[in-house]
């Protein structure tokens, strides 16, 4: 399987084999695949987007992508895997159920409401002793371009939905709140800096805010998309901006 650098530096500290292991938010499925590279003995993956829950089932279900059991004998990745279609605010797993959680690029996607209300669901289901590894990126640079663009798609998505699409935390920010609700902090690095947005990031983005303009009345979601998807083809691609990591420790 194919790890990506950021996902295999990330949990290169952390006890993944023989581990059950909740990924929070899916995604494509890049941290879900370094999990089960890693030697997870079980892998929960919940996202409720349909089409990364399918994009993670081929990514990782893929029989080829063979690796060492805990027990030393060679067992299929889906063997492993189990990829839930289902909210983060009310996790269907039991309470202290897993031992290392990751959100890899999560927490730039929830509001300070929602993120709360999955903190705490995290929270709930980590056994004692379990490990907490957050992937995210930091505010971006006031002369970042992609900072439009993104600005677009939360206006869209604020008038549509009534809450931004995107919140970019300071580590120090998620560091905080995690310390607060039990985890005991222990280390920070970056995995990337300059973070590269490319045309395939940026083009999402700019889809991203469409779909959100087709809710807004109908001249302001007309220029939104117009805008996003102009800006999306000036930029081209971008590189700025730190994505770190963190990770904590649930006390015993």
């Amino acid at each position: 399987m194919d790890i990506p650098r950021t996902v295999s530096v990330a949990l290169a500290d952390r006890p993944v084999e023989g581990s059950r292991c909740l990924e929070a938010g899916a995604g494509v499925g890049a941290t879900t695949a370094g999990l089960v590279d890693a030697g997870a003995s079980r892998v929960y993956a919940i996202t409720n987007d349909r089409g990364h829950a399918l994009s993670t089932r081929e990514r990782v279900g893929d029989e080829s992508g063979l690796s060492a059991a805990p027990n030393g004998k060679r067992s299929g990745a889906a063997d492993r895997l189990a990829v839930l279609e289902a909210d983060l605010r009310a996790i269907p797993l039991p309470d202290g159920s897993v031992d290392l959680i990751t959100a890899h690029g999560l927490c730039n996607v929830l509001d300070p409401p929602a993120l709360s209300r999955i903190v705490d669901e995290l929270h709930r289901v980590a056994a004692p002793g379990s490990h907490l590894v957050v992937d995210d990126y930091d505010p971006l640079p006031n002369d970042a371009a992609v900072r439009d663009l993104f600005a677009v798609e939360n206006a869209a998505s604020e008038l549509a939905t009534g809450r931004s699409a995107l919140t970019f935390y300071p580590s120090s920010v998620l560091r905080d709140l995690f310390v607060g609700k039990g985890w005991a902090f222990d280390r920070e690095r970056t995995l990337l800096d300059p973070v590269p947005w490319t045309a395939s990031h940026l083009s999402a983005h700019a889809d991203a805010a469409a779909s959100f303009a087709v809710n807004c009345p109908d001249v302001v979601g007309d220029l939104l998309a117009a805008r996003a998807e102009r800006l999306a083809a000036e930029i081209g691609n971008e590189s700025v901006g730190r994505m770190y990591s963190l990770a904590f420790r649930f006390p015993t």
